[in-house]
Protein backbone atom coordinates (compact mmCIF):
# COMPACT_ATOMS: atom_id res chain seq x y z
CA UNK A 1 0.00 0.00 0.00
CA UNK A 2 1.11 3.74 -0.35
CA UNK A 3 3.20 5.53 1.84
CA UNK A 4 2.67 8.95 3.05
CA UNK A 5 4.70 11.75 4.22
CA UNK A 6 2.42 14.18 5.57
CA UNK A 7 2.96 17.84 6.19
CA UNK A 8 0.81 20.69 8.22
CA UNK A 9 3.03 23.81 7.29
CA UNK A 10 2.23 27.88 8.66
CA UNK A 11 2.15 30.17 5.51
CA UNK A 12 1.35 33.92 5.66
CA UNK A 13 -2.27 34.42 4.20
CA UNK A 14 -0.55 37.22 1.66
CA UNK A 15 2.19 34.42 -0.11
CA UNK A 16 -0.51 31.63 -1.32
CA UNK A 17 0.87 32.33 -4.92
CA UNK A 18 4.63 32.10 -3.30
CA UNK A 19 4.38 29.39 -1.86
CA UNK A 20 2.50 27.70 -5.04
CA UNK A 21 5.54 28.74 -7.07
CA UNK A 22 7.96 27.92 -5.13
CA UNK A 23 6.10 24.08 -4.65
CA UNK A 24 5.79 23.91 -8.25
CA UNK A 25 9.47 24.69 -8.67
CA UNK A 26 10.40 21.79 -6.43
CA UNK A 27 8.16 19.40 -8.05
CA UNK A 28 10.64 18.28 -10.60
CA UNK A 29 13.25 17.63 -8.34
CA UNK A 30 11.14 16.34 -5.52
CA UNK A 31 9.75 13.80 -8.67
CA UNK A 32 13.30 12.86 -9.59
CA UNK A 33 13.88 11.97 -6.16
CA UNK A 34 11.19 9.31 -6.30
CA UNK A 35 8.04 11.34 -5.30
CA UNK A 36 5.03 9.71 -7.23
CA UNK A 37 2.48 12.50 -6.32
CA UNK A 38 2.85 16.14 -4.22
CA UNK A 39 0.08 17.64 -3.25
CA UNK A 40 -0.06 20.95 -1.43
CA UNK A 41 -3.63 22.57 0.00
CA UNK A 42 -4.18 25.79 0.85
CA UNK A 43 -6.20 26.05 4.28
CA UNK A 44 -9.96 27.10 3.30
CA UNK A 45 -12.26 26.05 6.07
CA UNK A 46 -10.28 25.72 9.59
CA UNK A 47 -12.38 25.39 12.75
CA UNK A 48 -10.85 26.61 16.04
CA UNK A 49 -11.14 24.02 18.19
CA UNK A 50 -11.22 24.10 22.33
CA UNK A 51 -8.26 21.80 22.99
CA UNK A 52 -6.28 20.79 19.48
CA UNK A 53 -6.86 22.38 15.75
CA UNK A 54 -4.58 23.04 12.56
CA UNK A 55 -3.36 26.32 13.29
CA UNK A 56 -2.77 25.12 17.16
CA UNK A 57 -0.56 22.19 15.78
CA UNK A 58 2.29 24.65 13.80
CA UNK A 59 1.65 27.29 16.47
CA UNK A 60 0.54 29.84 13.45
CA UNK A 61 0.05 33.00 14.53
CA UNK A 62 -2.59 36.36 13.11
CA UNK A 63 -2.29 36.60 9.35
CA UNK A 64 -1.07 32.97 9.14
CA UNK A 65 -3.40 29.82 7.42
CA UNK A 66 -2.61 26.32 6.83
CA UNK A 67 -1.58 24.71 4.23
CA UNK A 68 -2.00 20.56 4.19
CA UNK A 69 0.16 18.43 2.01
CA UNK A 70 1.54 14.94 1.28
CA UNK A 71 4.04 12.80 -0.72
CA UNK A 72 3.32 9.63 -1.96
CA UNK A 73 6.06 6.76 -2.77
CA UNK A 74 5.75 3.33 -3.43
CA UNK A 75 6.74 2.44 0.12
CA UNK A 76 8.63 2.96 3.11
CA UNK A 77 11.89 2.05 1.37
CA UNK A 78 11.08 4.55 -1.63
CA UNK A 79 10.49 6.46 0.92
CA UNK A 80 13.38 6.65 3.01
CA UNK A 81 15.91 6.30 -0.26
CA UNK A 82 13.99 9.78 -1.24
CA UNK A 83 14.69 11.69 1.71
CA UNK A 84 18.61 10.41 1.16
CA UNK A 85 18.33 12.19 -2.33
CA UNK A 86 17.12 15.42 -0.86
CA UNK A 87 19.50 15.36 1.80
CA UNK A 88 22.33 15.67 -0.51
CA UNK A 89 20.96 17.25 -3.57
CA UNK A 90 22.59 21.01 -3.64
CA UNK A 91 19.26 22.40 -5.59
CA UNK A 92 17.15 20.65 -3.18
CA UNK A 93 19.07 22.16 -0.22
CA UNK A 94 19.60 25.55 -1.54
CA UNK A 95 15.51 25.48 -2.16
CA UNK A 96 14.57 24.53 0.94
CA UNK A 97 16.91 27.93 2.52
CA UNK A 98 14.66 29.72 1.08
CA UNK A 99 10.59 29.37 1.37
CA UNK A 100 7.97 31.55 1.90
CA UNK A 101 6.93 30.33 5.27
CA UNK A 102 8.45 29.47 8.95
CA UNK A 103 9.53 26.39 8.49
CA UNK A 104 11.09 26.05 12.02
CA UNK A 105 7.44 25.19 12.75
CA UNK A 106 6.19 22.98 10.15
CA UNK A 107 5.12 19.71 10.82
CA UNK A 108 6.13 16.40 8.76
CA UNK A 109 6.43 12.64 9.36
CA UNK A 110 6.27 9.58 7.79
CA UNK A 111 2.70 7.55 7.36
CA UNK A 112 1.97 3.99 6.46
CA UNK A 113 -1.16 3.52 4.42
CA UNK A 114 -4.43 1.30 5.75
CA UNK A 115 -7.14 2.75 3.91
CA UNK A 116 -7.20 3.74 -0.26
CA UNK A 117 -10.90 4.09 -1.44
CA UNK A 118 -10.86 5.71 -4.63
CA UNK A 119 -8.51 7.33 -7.07
CA UNK A 120 -6.53 10.83 -6.97
CA UNK A 121 -8.13 13.45 -7.96
CA UNK A 122 -10.18 16.61 -6.96
CA UNK A 123 -9.85 20.22 -6.63
CA UNK A 124 -10.71 20.18 -2.53
CA UNK A 125 -9.56 18.05 0.08
CA UNK A 126 -11.23 17.59 3.88
CA UNK A 127 -7.71 17.06 6.44
CA UNK A 128 -7.85 15.03 9.91
CA UNK A 129 -5.51 14.08 12.59
CA UNK A 130 -6.13 11.85 15.12
CA UNK A 131 -4.35 10.46 17.55
CA UNK A 132 -4.73 6.69 18.19
CA UNK A 133 -3.35 3.78 20.72
CA UNK A 134 -1.54 1.68 19.39
CA UNK A 135 -3.47 -1.42 20.89
CA UNK A 136 -6.42 -0.08 18.64
CA UNK A 137 -4.66 -0.36 15.56
CA UNK A 138 -6.98 -3.04 13.97
CA UNK A 139 -9.77 -1.07 15.69
CA UNK A 140 -9.07 1.79 13.81
CA UNK A 141 -8.07 0.53 10.40
CA UNK A 142 -11.85 -1.15 10.37
CA UNK A 143 -13.27 1.66 11.61
CA UNK A 144 -11.86 3.57 8.94
CA UNK A 145 -12.95 1.10 5.89
CA UNK A 146 -16.38 1.02 7.46
CA UNK A 147 -16.57 4.94 7.20
CA UNK A 148 -14.57 5.43 3.64
CA UNK A 149 -17.76 3.60 2.03
CA UNK A 150 -19.66 5.88 3.48
CA UNK A 151 -18.30 8.80 2.24
CA UNK A 152 -17.38 7.39 -1.20
CA UNK A 153 -21.05 6.87 -1.31
CA UNK A 154 -21.88 10.13 -0.53
CA UNK A 155 -19.35 11.49 -3.54
CA UNK A 156 -15.73 11.49 -2.03
CA UNK A 157 -13.49 10.60 -4.64
CA UNK A 158 -10.77 9.25 -2.45
CA UNK A 159 -10.81 8.58 1.12
CA UNK A 160 -7.21 7.81 2.39
CA UNK A 161 -6.56 6.70 6.13
CA UNK A 162 -2.93 6.36 7.23
CA UNK A 163 -1.17 5.58 10.92
CA UNK A 164 2.32 7.14 12.46
CA UNK A 165 5.08 4.83 11.25
CA UNK A 166 8.22 7.24 11.31
CA UNK A 167 6.98 10.02 13.68
CA UNK A 168 9.90 11.92 15.57
CA UNK A 169 9.41 14.73 18.15
CA UNK A 170 10.69 18.12 17.59
CA UNK A 171 11.95 21.32 19.36
CA UNK A 172 8.84 23.48 19.05
CA UNK A 173 6.01 21.82 17.30
CA UNK A 174 5.27 17.90 16.04
CA UNK A 175 2.20 15.90 15.45
CA UNK A 176 2.52 13.81 19.24
CA UNK A 177 2.02 17.50 20.71
CA UNK A 178 -0.81 18.70 17.88
CA UNK A 179 -2.81 16.09 19.58
CA UNK A 180 -1.42 16.25 22.77
CA UNK A 181 -0.70 12.62 22.50
CA UNK A 182 -0.26 10.14 25.55
CA UNK A 183 1.97 7.49 25.80
CA UNK A 184 1.28 4.65 23.20
CA UNK A 185 -0.71 6.51 21.27
CA UNK A 186 0.32 6.88 17.66
CA UNK A 187 -0.94 9.45 14.74
CA UNK A 188 -3.27 9.19 12.02
CA UNK A 189 -3.05 11.15 9.19
CA UNK A 190 -5.88 11.46 6.56
CA UNK A 191 -7.62 13.36 3.80
CA UNK A 192 -10.26 12.57 1.76
CA UNK A 193 -10.46 13.97 -1.69
CA UNK A 194 -13.65 16.19 -3.35
CA UNK A 195 -14.60 17.67 -6.90
CA UNK A 196 -14.86 20.87 -5.06
CA UNK A 197 -16.08 22.63 -2.13
CA UNK A 198 -20.05 22.69 -2.71
CA UNK A 199 -19.80 18.81 -3.19
CA UNK A 200 -17.87 18.28 0.13
CA UNK A 201 -20.46 20.38 2.03
CA UNK A 202 -23.02 18.84 0.75
CA UNK A 203 -22.38 15.35 1.41
CA UNK A 204 -21.15 16.07 4.65
CA UNK A 205 -25.27 17.41 5.19
CA UNK A 206 -25.99 13.92 4.62
CA UNK A 207 -22.66 11.77 6.36
CA UNK A 208 -23.74 13.32 9.65
CA UNK A 209 -27.24 11.99 9.37
CA UNK A 210 -26.37 9.07 8.34
CA UNK A 211 -26.71 6.00 10.90
CA UNK A 212 -23.53 3.87 9.10
CA UNK A 213 -21.31 6.55 10.28
CA UNK A 214 -18.95 5.22 13.19
CA UNK A 215 -17.64 8.18 15.01
CA UNK A 216 -14.76 6.38 16.88
CA UNK A 217 -16.28 6.04 20.37
CA UNK A 218 -14.20 3.90 22.20
CA UNK A 219 -11.20 3.48 19.97
CA UNK A 220 -9.94 7.14 19.82
CA UNK A 221 -10.61 10.43 22.12
CA UNK A 222 -12.40 12.53 19.70
CA UNK A 223 -12.00 15.59 21.49
CA UNK A 224 -8.13 15.97 20.20
CA UNK A 225 -9.09 15.00 16.82
CA UNK A 226 -9.13 17.77 14.88
CA UNK A 227 -10.12 18.53 10.77
CA UNK A 228 -10.58 21.06 8.22
CA UNK A 229 -11.22 21.81 4.49
CA UNK A 230 -8.62 22.71 2.16
CA UNK A 231 -8.52 24.02 -1.89
CA UNK A 232 -5.89 21.82 -3.66
CA UNK A 233 -3.40 24.22 -5.15
CA UNK A 234 -0.60 21.98 -6.29
CA UNK A 235 -1.31 18.26 -7.70
CA UNK A 236 1.41 16.81 -9.89
CA UNK A 237 -0.68 14.55 -10.36
CA UNK A 238 -3.14 16.47 -12.24
CA UNK A 239 -0.32 18.42 -13.63
CA UNK A 240 0.80 15.43 -15.77
CA UNK A 241 -2.68 14.36 -16.56
CA UNK A 242 -3.18 17.61 -18.08
CA UNK A 243 -0.34 17.80 -20.22
CA UNK A 244 -0.30 13.95 -21.22
CA UNK A 245 -0.68 14.16 -25.05
CA UNK A 246 -3.12 11.23 -26.21
CA UNK A 247 -1.87 8.78 -28.41
CA UNK A 248 -3.51 8.82 -31.58
CA UNK A 249 -5.42 5.33 -32.40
Amino acid sequence: MTYFEGFIVPVPEGNRDAFAAHANKMAPLLRQCGVHRQAEAWGSDIPEGKLTDFRKAVAAVPGETVVFAWFEYADRQARDAANERMMSDPQMMEMGTDVPFDAKRMIFAGFEGIVEDGAPSGSYVDGIVVPVPTSSRDGYAQLARENAKVFREYGALRVVETLGDDLSHGHTTDFYRAVNAEPNETIAFSFIEWPDKAARDQAWQKIMQDNRMRHGGGIFDGKRMFWGGFDVIVDTQRSEQATTVPVSA
